[in-house]
């Protein structure tokens, strides 16, 4: 027994001058098969040979470094696949839009009680609206016809708004109707068409009331409550009307805004 004992002694003292850790067998096997497994995760596996101790150092710690990144990684993906996708934002619909986006041939005349145009084809309301009137012939306008409905939303709400001379009714009165909805088609009649703000009860333009000037079909013109609607189709897209920087006569009654939103 004494020669056994003297050279495992004399083994326990080389590692020790030479810096090493004595491992025991449990602690080899538990090494390697850890190494083997950090290895196989990384995809990179290092050769041991014949009688070799287990693979230590740098090249086992980064095998594990790596093996733990990518078992993360992992795990972080299939906590991504699992959540549910983020809804992108809905952009918010414009209150008004553009009345005459459908008319060909649109070219700006002069603002005067309104705004004037050529062209032909459909009008638009202005936004959400419940039609006032909507007659094919009406005495007080070349061309006859007459439309005129109500505001329900936005800025203007409680406003009325008049579609008059070449066009021919698309709604009934009573009807409830938003941007998307038709109220008078545009016919090529000579005359043209022209819309702006109504009298509150719709009878005529808003221009003639005394608050806003009295002014009537003969001018003069621009008109203050012309210009006002003029720049609110500026807003929407509309061109401007040819007269629109002439000095403007009447006023502005109460509760029209200047902006709109």
């Amino acid at each position: 027994m004494a020669g056994p004992a003297l050279i495992a002694s004399a083994w326990l003292a080389a590692n020790h001058w030479m810096g090493q850790t004595p491992h025991s067998a449990a602690m080899d096997k538990t090494d390697a098969s850890g190494s083997q497994a950090a290895d196989a995760l990384s995809g990179t596996q290092f050769s041991q040979q014949a009688g070799a101790g287990p693979i230590i150092g740098d090249a086992a710690g980064h095998s594990q470094s790596r093996a733990a990144a990518h078992a993360g990684s992992t795990s972080l993906h299939a906590v991504e696949r699992r959540m549910p996708a983020r809804a992108k934002p809905v952009p918010a619909q414009p209150v008004y839009r553009n009345p005459l986006r459908g008319v060909t041939g649109l070219i700006p005349e002069r603002v005067d009680m309104g705004v004037d145009f050529t062209g032909s084809g459909p009008v638009f309301a202005l936004g959400d609206a419940v039609i006032t009137n909507a007659e094919g012939n009406s005495g007080g306008w070349p061309g006859g016809g007459w439309v005129t409905y109500r505001l329900t939303d936005g800025p203007d709400a409680g406003k009325v708004v008049y579609v008059a001379e070449d066009v021919t009714p698309a709604v009934q009165v009573g009807q409830h109707v938003s941007s998307s909805r038709v109220v008078a088609n545009k016919f090529s009649g000579g005359d043209g068409i022209e819309t702006g703000w109504a009298m509150p009860n719709g009878a005529s333009a808003e221009s003639q009331l005394a608050e806003a000037g009295g002014i009537s079909g003969g001018g003069p013109f621009p008109t203050m409550i012309g210009l006002n609607f003029e720049e609110l189709l500026q807003t929407l897209g509309v061109p401007a009307g040819n007269n629109r920087h002439d000095p403007a006569f009447g006023a502005l009654p109460a509760g029209y805004p200047t902006s709109w939103k």
